[in-house]
């Protein structure tokens, strides 16, 4: 951490956790109190069923049943305690960049526009969290978490699957934007963008070539524009998305460049798993990892769109020079 963060954990974040690290531990006791009497209340019930000669499946279903209610029940105080420290770390630490923090958004930016693009897959669940937004570089961006899941049946029985977890951000680019350029994996787990012809609003998308062969591998890219898509495409911005994949530890990272809003934007979607998160509550609540941990991805992240937007508004500020 540098000095700024330092300083706000040792003169306000610790002490404050530390004043709350005694209810932490009543309400950890309080949790496995309701859960051993979940496990006894089963046991007794799971005696009479047995003893009136019921079959193994209402025994089972009483054993796993009564343990589970017991946990859920004795983790409400617990999880109550949970969603008010990350509200006050994130936020803690989203105005010390300058930014604002909502544990929801009120309107998920662009994910239709995105879903659109076939960038993320369709799903039946959604869930949104961890709104952050602000200004890098004069450029306003936000981002934020988004877990999708689509529904199966198998045998009879309807379970959900986990088809994206990660996070989307949107930068009003510096530079010109105008058409489309969407930026896929060339994996084929998005085949509805891979189909030569595919138009959004009128503008047909062609496969476009990528100059550096290393990046050829890594993605596909369509635009209807050749030559534009190119200018935007450059190595040093490739490089930097890909950089963005690896420093939060996750994978196929895709992106689009969009002049839909009228300002021309720049939207990224990465799978990145769960992000912004404090960790176990059955630590003490003082220990330094929960707030590093999140300055850390953040930071991964916001500094990776002052790398992602400055190559953009040098190589802008050289263009008008030159006409």
């Amino acid at each position: 951490m540098d000095d700024r963060f330092q300083s706000l954990w040792t003169e306000k974040l610790e002490p404050w956790l530390a004043g709350l690290e005694a209810d932490r531990k009543r309400f950890v006791r309080l949790r496995w109190y309701w859960t051993a009497g979940g496990v006894a209340l089963s046991l007794a019930l799971a005696g009479v069923l047995a003893w009136k000669a019921f079959d193994g499946v209402p025994i089972v279903m009483a054993l796993i049943i009564g343990p589970f209610l017991g946990y859920m029940i004795g983790s409400r105080a617990l999880h109550a305690m949970s969603k008010r420290v990350k509200a006050e770390l994130n936020t803690t630490i989203a105005e010390a960049l300058g930014l604002t923090y909502s544990a929801k958004p009120s309107n998920p930016a662009r994910f239709d526009r995105l879903r659109e693009f076939g960038l993320l897959p369709s799903s039946d669940r959604r869930k949104f969290e961890d709104h952050f937004a602000g200004e890098r570089d004069g450029c306003e961006f936000e981002l934020y978490e988004a877990h999708l899941e689509q529904r199966r049946r198998s045998n009879k029985r309807t379970y959900y699957v986990t088809v994206f977890h990660g996070v989307i951000i949107r930068i009003n680019f510096p530079r010109k934007v105008e058409g489309i350029t969407l930026i896929t994996r060339d994996q084929g787990l998005f085949n509805g963008i891979q189909a030569f012809g595919r138009s959004f609003g009128g503008n047909k998308l062609e496969r476009i070539g990528l100059v550096d062969p290393t990046f050829e591998k890594a993605f596909e890219v369509y635009g209807n524009d050749q030559v534009l898509a190119r200018y935007m495409l450059t190595p040093s911005f490739m490089e930097r998305l890909l950089a963005l994949e690896t420093s939060l530890k996750g994978k196929n990272v895709r992106a689009a460049f969009d002049e839909d809003s009228g300002e021309g934007e720049l939207l990224i979607a990465a799978e990145t798993g769960n992000l912004f998160e404090i960790g176990s509550m059955s630590r003490p609540l003082t220990e330094p990892g929960r707030f590093t941990q999140i300055v850390d991805e953040l930071d991964h992240i916001t500094s990776l769109i002052d790398l992602l937007v400055a190559p953009a508004q040098l190589n802008e500020h050289e263009a008008r020079q030159g006409e």
